[in-house]
């Protein structure tokens, strides 16, 4: 299993698509999204203590439907209005604590990376290494994380920074947010992320912050 070293000036919090439609009162809400959002909460507030960046993603696509392509049949909320980039249901949720200072990106696809400047943003800023977390875990938190890894960032996937919804029966049976949650957490691990819970990624940040404090302060009587 990988162990990828946080070194806070290399690194970002990204926080994919916790808006009201994946948090709140929605058919496509995630169980265990409250709880969720209260871990991604103290996670954000260590990211600002350690100046690492935070990012934050919606998933939206134009009100007129222009570029919704195939999410909009595949899913008809969508063709609903339920991410339109001007609608309620697609702001992010207020009970995330968003900073002016933060970077908000819009994206149409599931991926972060498709059709937005989030690398130019990441490489600009000299990051080598991603926190990730968001709903839903195995749709727009797992994408992000693939194309992450397919450019040669590190990852760090949130098992319990992340959250699904159950998935109806797409013709071999219904799939509980539970098993997805497991089986999605299990493929970062095998080959695209080093898998964490927020807990343990507080702990390695703070861990990282300590020691480059002492290393300057050591410095100092040279």
């Amino acid at each position: 299993m990988v162990h990828f070293v946080i070194e806070p000036r290399q690194a970002v919090l990204l926080v994919v698509d916790m808006q009201r439609c994946f948090v709140g009162d929605s058919p496509i809400a995630a169980p265990d999204a409250q709880p969720v959002a209260r871990r991604l909460n103290a996670l954000v507030r260590v990211c600002r203590s350690a100046a690492m960046p935070v990012i934050w993603t919606r998933h939206v696509v134009r009100p007129d439907g222009s570029n919704a392509g195939l999410l909009a049949r595949m899913v008809p909320l969508v063709s609903d209005g339920i991410i339109d980039a001007d609608s309620p249901s697609a702001a992010l949720h207020e009970v995330m604590e968003i900073s002016e200072n933060d970077i908000v990106i819009d994206k149409p696809h599931f991926g972060g990376f498709v059709g937005t400047d989030l690398e130019t943003i990441l490489r600009s800023r000299g990051a080598n290494t991603i926190i990730l977390g968001g709903i839903n875990t195995n749709m727009c938190v797992d994408t992000t994380a693939r194309e992450a890894a397919a450019r040669e960032f590190q990852v760090i996937f949130l098992s319990d920074g992340t959250a699904n919804f159950d998935l109806p029966d797409g013709g071999l049976g219904p799939a509980s947010a539970e098993d997805l949650q497991r089986t999605a957490c299990a493929v970062m691990a095998f080959g695209f992320a080093e898998v964490l819970t927020v807990a343990e990624a507080i702990e390695r940040i703070e861990g990282a912050t300590q020691g480059a404090g002492a290393r300057t302060t050591g410095s100092s009587f040279v």
